[in-house]
Order: C-alpha cells, then sequence, then structure tokens
C-alpha cells in the first residue's frame, strides 16, 4: 500500500498546521499575564465579601496601632 507523494506532503501540511493551532492554544493558556489577570479578579472577589474587609480592616488597624506604640514608646 504505496502513497503517492503529494498525499504525504498534504498530510504534512495538515499536520504541520494542527501542531501549530495546538501551540498557539498552548501558548495562550500558559501566558503568566492570563494567571495574574485571574489572581486579581479572584482577591477582587474575595475582597467583596464583608467579613473579609473588615478582618482585613481590623489586622490593619491592629498592626498599625502596634507601630505606633512602638514608635511614641
Amino acid at each position: 500500500m504505496t502513497r503517492d507523494p503529494e498525499s504525504i506532503q498534504s498530510e504534512i501540511e495538515k499536520t504541520r498546521d494542527a501542531l501549530a493551532d495546538s501551540l498557539d492554544a498552548l501558548t495562550d493558556r500558559a501566558n503568566p499575564k492570563r494567571f495574574v489577570d485571574s489572581g486579581k479578579q479572584q482577591i477582587a472577589v474575595k475582597l467583596e465579601d464583608p467579613k473579609i474587609r473588615y478582618a482585613l480592616i481590623g489586622v490593619g488597624a491592629i498592626l498599625a496601632l502596634a507601630v505606633l506604640k512602638k514608635l511614641f514608646s
């Protein structure tokens, strides 16, 4: 079962195009900027929760008071 060179060349080109498309998709998925943007979005969603927001404000206030106490003591 021999194949002619033209069909082999055609298959090679189709495979090459499919591989290029796959690599492009992987490049887009592994882009560090995408991870950063996703992380920022997740943090923004978490900070919208009043429990987390007020807990962080409380921790920040306690730290600020501790620093001020240390500076003026």
